[in-house]
C-alpha cells in the first residue's frame, strides 16, 4: 500500500546520483513535499562520489551522507558469504545481492540519527532489489515507512525518466548512441549490466560494454602465479603481503581483470518470478571462490565439507532473495563460521586467459591430508587395504538384498 502523502515529513533516500535516484530525489520533493536526506554508500563502485553530492545540493538537499563502507562491506558481508562458497543457480556470485543488506542497515541508522520517518530506494517493481532493501528495512526497523517510487509513479520506462530529467534540468551520464544507458550496479565485488541489447538473451554483449576485465583473447600470453594466505577461512595476505579485507578484494580484482577472469552472461530466475538476463564481472570473487574451495579441501573433514555443500544453495538463495537479516541466515552463518576455525594455510593459483587454475594448497597446522596414508607407494602399514573388503561388502548389502529379490521375482 502506498505511503500517504501527508504522513511523510522526512525521508532518507538511497542515492547514487545516477538517472533513477536523481529523478526520484526531485519526484519525492514534488510528490510528498517532504525533506529529503540523501545517503550514498561508497562500497567500491570506483566512481567519483562528489558529483552525487553536487547534484543533491543542486536540488536543495541540506543533509547529505556519503559514507566509506568498503572495509565493512568486505569484512562483514563479502567474506562471510565466501566462507560458505555461496553461488546462486550454479553461476552467480551474488555481487549485487550482498551489497543491499549493508545499504539498508546504514540507511536505517541515518533515519534514526536524523529523526526521519521514512526511507526510499530506486529499485523497480519488477526486480529483486526492492525485496532486498525492504526486507532489510523491516528486519532492522519494523515500523519504518517505505516509499518505492517505481511502484507509485507513471514514469514506467527509462525513456520517460530521461524526459523527466531533461524537463527538470537533471544531468544524465552514460547516455550514448541516442539511447538509454545500461542499467549498472558496481561495488568492490562486481559490476553488473542490464538493459539495451541484453534484453534479448540471444544477442552477444557488446565488446565495449565490459569495464573491469580484458577479453580472454587479449589477456597476457604468460600465466601469473598468485599465493593467497588464509586464516579461519578468510584471505589475510597476497604474495606474502598482509592486506585489509577491502585491499584483498581490490588486489584480486586488478589481477583477475588483467587476465580476463570473472565475466558471466546469465539468465537468472528473479525472486519475483520472471527470468532476467544480465552480465557480470566478478574477477576477484572468481579467484576467491576457487581458492577457498582449495584450502577447504585439505582442512575440512569430509562430512563437514559435504554438509556445507548441501546447505550452500539454501544459503545462497537466502542472500539472493533478501534474507540476510533473517534468523535462518544467521543460524546458517554460525555453523559456517564454526566450520572455518581450522581453515588456515595457503593456496597457489595460476591466472591465465580467463582461467583460475589451482596449482598448490597446504596448511602447516590444520591439514587433514596424510601423505603416509594416501600414497601409492609403501605406506608402512599406515592403512590396511584388507579392511576395504568388509567396508565394501557392508555398503553393498542393501543392493545385494534388492538384487536377490529381483532375481526371485523374475523366476516366479
Amino acid at each position: 500500500m502506498a505511503t500517504k502523502k501527508s504522513t511523510v515529513k522526512k525521508v532518507v533516500l538511497a542515492y547514487s546520483g545516477g538517472l533513477d535516484t536523481s529523478v526520484i530525489l526531485k519526484w519525492l520533493q514534488d510528490r510528498y513535499g517532504c525533506e529529503v536526506i540523501t545517503f550514498t554508500a561508497d562500497i567500491g563502485q570506483g566512481e567519483e562520489l562528489e558529483p552525487a553530492r553536487n547534484k543533491a545540493k543542486q536540488f536543495g538537499v541540506r543533509k547529505i551522507f556519503i559514507d566509506d563502507l568498503r572495509e565493512e562491506f568486505v569484512r562483514d558481508f563479502v567474506f562471510p558469504m565466501f566462507r560458505a562458497n555461496a553461488i546462486y543457480e550454479g553461476e552467480y556470485l551474488l555481487g549485487t545481492s550482498i551489497a543491499r543488506p549493508l545499504i539498508a542497515k546504514r540507511q536505517i541508522e541515518i533515519a534514526r540519527m536524523t529523526g526521519a520517518d521514512a526511507v526510499s530506494h530506486g529499485a523497480t517493481g519488477k526486480g529483486n532489489d526492492q525485496v532486498r532493501f525492504e526486507l532489510g528495512y523491516y528486519a532492522l526497523e519494523p515500523n519504518i515507512r517505505v516509499i518505492a517510487p517505481w511502484r507509485e509513479w507513471d514514469l514506467g520506462s527509462r525513456q520517460k525518466l530521461l524526459k523527466y530529467a531533461d524537463k527538470h534540468g537533471i544531468p544524465v551520464e552514460g547516455k550514448k548512441k541516442g539511447g538509454s544507458p545500461y542499467s549498472m550496479d558496481a561495488n568492490l565485488l562486481h559490476i553488473s549490466y542490464e538493459g539495451r541489447i541484453l534484453e534479448n538473451p540471444a544477442k552477444e554483449p557488446e565488446a565495449d560494454m565490459w569495464r573491469w576485465t580484458v577479453s580472454p583473447e587479449t589477456a597476457p600470453d604468460r600465466a601469473e602465479y598468485v599465493e593467497l594466505e588464509y586464516k579461519q577461512g578468510d584471505i589475510v595476505a597476497i604474495n606474502g603481503k598482509r592486506l585489509s579485507p577491502a585491499s584483498v578484494l581490490e588486489t584480486l580484482n586488478q589481477l583477475g581483470g588483467k587476465h580476463g577472469i570473472g565475466r558471466l552472461d546469465l539468465v537468472e530466475n528473479r525472486y519475483v518470478g520472471m527470468k532476467s538476463r544480465g552480465c557480470y564481472e566478478t574477477p576477484g570473487g572468481t579467484i576467491m571462490l576457487r581458492a577457498h574451495r582449495a584450502i577447504e579441501s585439505v582442512c575440512l573433514d569430509r562430512e563437514v565439507a559435504h554438509l556445507k555443500d548441501d546447505l550452500m544453495p539454501r544459503y545462497a538463495a537466502l542472500i539472493y532473495n533478501g534474507y540476510w537479516w533473517s534468523p535462518e541466515r544467521s543460524l546458517l552463518q554460525t555453523m559456517i563460521d564454526a566450520s572455518q576455525a581450522h581453515v588456515n594455510g595457503w593456496v597457489r593459483v595460476k591466472l591465465y586467459k580467463g582461467n583460475v587454475i589451482v596449482v598448490g594448497r597446504d596448511s602447516n597446522t590444520d591439514s587433514l591430508f596424510d601423505a603416509n596414508i594416501a600414497t601409492f607407494e609403501d605406506d608402512r602399514g599406515a592403512y590396511d587395504q584388507m579392511d576395504a573388503a568388509g567396508f565394501i561388502r557392508l555398503n553393498a548389502l542393501r543392493m545385494r538384498i534388492a538384487a536377490n529379490l529381483s532375481k526371485r521375482s523374475k523366476k516366479s
